[in-house]
């Protein structure tokens, strides 16, 4: 399982394999901005996303399991608002009650793609099972944790790359 072949990366920039799923590649900018403002969104998986705009912070919402089947429908909806110019999004856990390697694996080729662009991504409401994940594999130093999407706005909104626009 282990792999001594050593990748070179960008620094800042995480690397998870994940050998149960697989990454499809999206041409950047290939969504628009009304995609990513859609209200919620139910995906034939069962993962519902709901995407909400809080100035220049986009919070969704996830429920449901994120797994090797529902993966995809997270990953797409990132891409989507990354693509859309969103560069602080608070992904809501607080309806998640599971993620496994492959919802890990979505979470950081979102964060290595955000940051790539001067973003953020931060997660709210986080269940001890998922952020004991997190702790495990050391994403815990990674991703800003906040215990709901209140707290997580709030310390956004004192950001000035994330105040809303005037």
């Amino acid at each position: 399982m282990t792999d001594d072949r050593k990748t070179a990366r960008a620094p800042g920039r995480l690397a998870v394999r994940c050998r149960a799923g697989t990454m499809q590649s999206t041409p950047a900018g290939s969504a628009g901005a009304e995609e990513a403002d859609m209200p919620a969104e139910r995906e034939q998986t069962g993962l519902d996303i709901d995407v909400r705009p809080h100035g220049d912070t986009v919070v969704a919402a996830i429920s449901g399991e994120i797994d090797l089947n529902t993966a995809d429908a997270l990953r797409k909806k990132l891409r989507e608002l990354d693509a859309a110019g969103h560069r602080s999004i608070v992904v809501d856990f607080s309806g998640v009650n599971f993620c496994d390697a492959t919802g890990i694996g979505v979470l950081v080729a979102a964060h290595n793609r955000s940051t790539d662009h001067g973003g953020s991504i931060s997660l709210a409401g986080v269940r001890p099972a998922q952020r004991r994940l997190l702790v495990i594999t050391g994403l815990l130093n990674v991703f800003t944790l906040y215990a709901g999407v209140e707290e997580a706005l709030a310390q956004t909104a004192g950001s000035p790359a994330d105040s809303p626009a005037t």
